[in-house]
């Protein structure tokens, strides 16, 4: 006997058969393979590997400091109530010792000087009779000629007269020295830094006139910690940088004497370059340049900043693991030279790390290891 299946059951047993075929691989049934199982996991990043190198590298301590006149000496007026009647040096002007800055009118003091060289004569000659005279007086000593009292009198007036004849050439030398003063002479050599004299002026007695710049002498004052002046010895090499890419050398003169209790810096005074010379010529006191003392060499650990990612603030590197996934770490660094950096603490230095691309990989990340790429043909 043969029976048979009405038409819309059987439609209905099609509809639920195609329907598990379609939702077995995502409700897991028995005997379905999830497409998602199949896919392999695709490697983060491909990646080179290095190994941290030691290398030797200069010990640089970074400072700050303003460019400075070694020493600038002020130049005064030495007279009072004379005028100014030539100026013959300016801003910038390189002098030499004994060269004339400046001139006084001197008509009076010639007047007082010729004054004085005439009293001087006259006195002279008083003292050559008084001479004279106490010279015979001696002759006659002891003699009935003269008596005790006359030669007294011959040989007090000798000395009288050598006493005044003394002040007088002392008159005559102080007239001298004023007049010299009219002509105000360079202390030094160097280079005029300010100029306040003014032709037609009467100046005041030690009221400046002109400020040098002692043979063109500069010096570098980096400002440095307490504790970095220990490491800074007079005669230890540095290094300014100028605008323009420009560096020049220098060396420690002196350590100042004293630390600023408020800020807890010391001044290092640097002898750099004289104005007047090619690399001094770039110069001008009150520039603030940036610079670095060198304390010598030391070995260290040196990667690749390629392989360094910054991230929070702090430095990290990625290790390479066996299983090729990456584990990150945290590490100090120090000086950086062309494209190295010095690695403070963190790595031993038998580390297999990530060369390059470590900004885009995180911890825990699967990478593809591929020979490191040697240039182009």
């Amino acid at each position: 006997m043969i029976t048979r299946i009405s038409r819309p059951r059987a439609t209905l047993r099609l509809v639920v058969f195609t329907t598990l075929i379609a939702i077995g691989p995502m409700v897991g049934l028995p005997g379905t393979i999830s497409a998602a199982q199949t896919v392999t996991p695709r490697p983060a990043l491909s990646v080179s590997a290095i190994t941290p190198t030691r290398e030797t590298l200069a010990l640089r301590l970074p400072a700050n400091g303003s460019i400075a006149a070694w020493d600038e000496a002020p130049i005064g007026a030495e007279t009072a109530g004379l005028r100014l009647v030539e100026v013959r040096a300016s801003v910038g002007d390189v002098v030499r010792r004994g060269d004339v800055l400046a001139v006084f009118a001197s008509a009076t003091l010639e007047a007082d000087l010729a004054q004085a060289q005439a009293a001087v004569r006259e006195l002279e000659a008083q003292w050559t009779e008084a001479s004279d005279n106490a010279e015979r007086a001696r002759k006659l000593r002891g003699t009935e000629a003269l008596s005790a009292t006359q030669l007294a009198q011959y040989l007090s007036a000798e000395q009288i007269a050598m006493a005044r004849l003394q002040g007088a050439r002392a008159q005559e030398q102080g007239a001298r020295a004023r007049l010299a003063q009219t002509r105000v002479l360079a202390p030094d050599s160097g280079i005029i830094s300010a100029r306040p004299a003014s032709v037609g002026s009467v100046p005041q007695p030690g009221q400046e006139l002109f400020r040098l710049i002692r043979q063109g002498r500069l010096e570098w004052r980096a400002e440095v910690t307490s504790d970095e002046l220990l490491r800074i010895k007079p005669g230890t090499s540095a290094q300014l940088d100028l605008p323009g890419g420009i560096t020049i050398g220098g060396r420690v003169r002196m350590l100042a004497p004293l630390v600023d209790p408020q800020t807890r810096n010391a001044v290092v005074h640097v002898d750099v370059a004289a104005m007047n010379s090619p690399d001094g010529a770039r110069l001008r006191p009150g520039m603030f340049v940036r610079g670095r003392f060198l304390l010598g060499e030391s070995s260290t650990l040196v990667v690749p900043q390629s392989a360094i990612a910054m991230r929070d603030g702090f430095s990290y590197v990625f290790r390479i693991e066996p299983d090729q996934r990456v584990t990150q770490l945290r590490i100090q660094t120090g000086r950086i030279t062309a494209e190295r950096v010095e690695i403070v603490s963190g790595l031993k230095g038998d580390e297999t790390l990530v060369a390059s691309g470590a900004g885009f990989l995180n911890d825990g990340d699967q990478v593809r290891v591929v020979p490191a790429a040697t240039g182009r043909r």
